[in-house]
């Protein structure tokens, strides 16, 4: 009879690529990406974020990637004063962009526009196309009504949360 005791199975040992560290890594096919977006739409900054990590390309500052976004703690609210004009955001009804991209306003050159002043449009119906990193995204009505104002022009940069037009 032997007196020696068995040892424990050891555990696997993780790979030496599967640790982690406290810095994100910098996705150089996406920052690629997104300063040739600001090439082609003329616009100065652009800024994403994906899965906790923002990516910010900026034609005057360089690129600057940031750790996982923080998460706002609730402000106290200030008292506004009685004085004070109300809020200069969008309008009521206004249909703001969802991303940076180039707008278009009919399906392809030639064709006549998704919706003009005036149009009635339904929840769901198309009203634009903006292009993103070479995807055609289709921009629909968030609610029916009618268009009173469209407050960009063909083929032009926007920005994310522009207002593209006004729908009551």
């Amino acid at each position: 009879m032997s007196s020696k005791k068995k040892k424990p199975a050891a555990k696997p040992k993780a790979p030496a690529a599967a640790k982690t560290s406290n810095k994100p890594g910098v996705d150089a096919a996406a920052v690629h990406e997104l300063a040739k977006l600001l090439k082609e739409t003329g616009l100065t900054e652009i800024e994403i974020e994906h899965n906790g990590a923002r990516i910010r390309v900026s034609r005057g500052g360089g690129v600057a990637v940031a750790a996982p976004a923080p998460v706002a703690a609730p402000a106290a609210a200030a008292p506004a004063p009685a004085a004070q004009p109300a809020s200069s955001g969008p309008p009521a009804g206004a249909v703001p962009s969802p991303m940076v991209g180039t707008v278009y306003l009919a399906p392809e050159p030639g064709k006549p526009p998704f919706v003009s002043v005036g149009k009635t449009v339904k929840e769901g119906d198309t009203l634009f196309i903006v292009e993103a990193m070479k995807t055609m995204n289709a921009i629909t009505a968030p609610k029916g009504g009618t268009v009173k104002e469209i407050s960009v022009t063909d083929g032009t940069p926007v920005e994310f949360g522009q207002t593209l037009c006004v729908i009551a």
